[in-house]
């Protein structure tokens, strides 16, 4: 068995077979980040997010790398950002944005959990610089530096 055949399967919609074999699997080989990883995601899929935490931890404990790595710190700061564990979700988005900085997608799921930490300021203006540095829209280009400019201080006001 390998991965593809896994992988194939998920996609013609076999999520729940795709899950037992895996289990199988994984319990023959604790160590295949790679194999704990899918193992995580379709969990993930079925709505076993609990169930999908410590697979997460194991495929990035297990020396997972590039972007099935990036993938899993994304995926375990998700599910647990949807267990309502935000500060664990926040530290796993931090430490991913140390390996892979560039990851807007890192950025954007971090500012969710500071909104869910109660910490607005952070989470409008991480958002906002994240749409300043990624967006096409002329519209907004034309604006940037405005954004960028409150964004940094978003609650000051002039008399």
């Amino acid at each position: 068995m390998d991965l593809a055949f896994i992988r194939t399967m998920r996609q013609a919609g076999q999520h729940e077979e795709a899950q037992q074999l895996l289990l199988r699997w994984s319990a023959e080989e604790p160590d295949n980040a790679e194999l704990l990883y899918e193992t995580a995601a379709v969990h993930d899929f079925l709505g076993l997010e609990q169930e999908a935490v410590p697979f997460y931890r194991a495929a990035i404990a297990a020396g997972l790398t590039a972007e099935p790595l990036r993938g899993a710190y994304l995926g375990l700061g998700s599910t647990l950002r949807t267990l309502g564990q935000y500060q664990a979700a926040a530290d796993v988005f931090t430490q991913g944005l140390v390996h892979f900085p560039e990851a807007a997608e890192l950025r954007v799921f971090l500012a969710m959990v500071a909104y869910n930490l109660g910490d607005h300021h952070n989470a409008v203006s991480a958002l906002l610089h994240l749409l300043a540095d990624t967006t096409c829209d002329p519209q907004i280009l034309h604006y940037e530096r405005a954004i960028r400019f409150y964004a940094a201080d978003l609650d000051r006001t002039w008399e």
